[in-house]
């Protein structure tokens, strides 16, 4: 183990501070006449974002401090407690139901997401695990399977709730640390048909995401149905133009648009700050990836590395899929775009992640 501790990466901080004011100006913004029509307070979203902001902060300078190899020696403990919140989430009267979804755990006034906490659980053990056995991993009985298994069995207990979108985030960061820890390329292309007949199954079994598909090929078969959320997402981003109409000019936020200060947000902030306000953050995003892969690239160790890319390859995920969905690249599916939408439990974990990342970065060669 290295002994000597460096400074942490300073633009990081800056990107995801800056990402983070982005997000609280514009869950203001997209979520103020919702809110006033339903709460009678305008800021109701926004003041309660600023909380979350403010505790996943303190969580992020917290474990920026806290030596990456304590995530090693907990690991199990917390993929323990996380699977633990997965089934109590499925308990009537425990987990609470939004939107069909059995996905939450509801804490006083608040609620917490066990799903996207699992999701850094198995980045942690999951690490662990390449890092130990990474001579294995080129043998689909010893490395490969035992992986995949763990994966699978923690997806399995997600999509019981549903959340495919949760699910096809933390499975999709899976299999990217497993394939850069040098599994074999010809057993991925067996795993990927079979994966592709898997969720191909998945669809066909549940009637709402059948439609979600044919509403991602054409919107206008039904567009007061399931083709509803992409047409008016895509008529928030039309007018928007170079520059926008404004902040807070937004007309889809009128009711148009269903609750666009969560998986729409990126809509609302096209419409109001047009094609260079979107560049822009898009930008930011690219910034905080290659700062992840620097850190990776220049961590210590394996655990190091592994654990980096596990933390940039779920930002990417959500990142790509949020804003393919809202641009009507792909079917809608429910993920938040990372530290902009509205969300305690997606923001304080993401927050928390950057903290590890940022560890990582006070111990990188680069």
């Amino acid at each position: 183990m290295p002994l000597k501790k460096s400074n942490p990466d300073f633009i990081l901080i800056i990107v995801t501070l800056g990402l983070l004011a982005v997000g609280l100006i514009m869950v203001y913004s997209a979520s103020a006449i919702w809110a006033d029509y339903k709460f009678n307070d305008s800021f109701f979203f926004a003041k309660r974002q600023i909380l979350f902001a403010g505790v996943g902060i303190l969580a992020m300078f917290f474990i920026m401090n806290v030596d990456y190899w304590t995530w090693r020696t907990w690991s199990k403990v917390l993929l323990i407690v996380c699977f633990v919140l997965l089934i109590a989430v499925l308990i009537p009267g425990v987990g609470m139901v939004r939107n069909g979804s059995r996905s939450w755990i509801g804490v006083g006034a608040f609620s917490i997401q066990p799903s996207e906490f699992m999701k850094l659980a198995m980045i942690a053990f999951l690490a662990k695990f390449l890092s130990e056995r990474q001579k294995y991993i080129t043998s689909f009985k010893s490395g490969l399977l035992p992986a995949l298994s763990l994966v699978f069995v923690a997806f399995g207990f997600i999509m019981l709730q549903p959340d495919l979108g949760t699910g096809t985030v933390m499975t999709g960061t899976c299999i990217v640390m497993i394939f850069v820890s040098g599994a074999r390329i010809s057993h991925f292309s067996w795993l990927g048909l079979m994966g592709v007949a898997g969720f191909v199954g998945l669809i066909l079994s549940a009637p709402y995401r059948i439609k979600r598909i044919t509403s991602f090929l054409d919107p206008w078969q039904d567009p007061l149905g399931s083709g509803f959320q992409i047409i008016q997402s895509l008529y928030a981003i039309g007018p928007g133009g170079l520059f926008g109409l404004g902040l807070g000019q937004s007309r889809q936020k009128f009711f148009y648009l269903p609750e666009p200060q969560t998986d729409f947000i990126f809509a609302i902030l096209s419409e109001e700050l047009g094609f260079i306000g979107g560049s822009f953050v898009i930008l930011l995003f690219a910034l905080l990836l290659w700062r992840g892969i620097r850190i990776s690239l220049g961590a210590p160790d394996l655990y190091g590395s592994f654990l980096a890319v596990g933390i940039i390859a779920m930002v990417a995920i959500q990142v790509m899929i949020n804003i393919g969905v809202v641009t009507g690249l792909m079917p809608v599916t429910g993920i938040t775009l990372p530290f902009l939408s509205y969300g305690g439990s997606s923001l304080t974990l993401m927050l928390m992640a950057i903290g590890v990342l940022l560890n990582i970065s006070r111990y990188s060669r680069y």
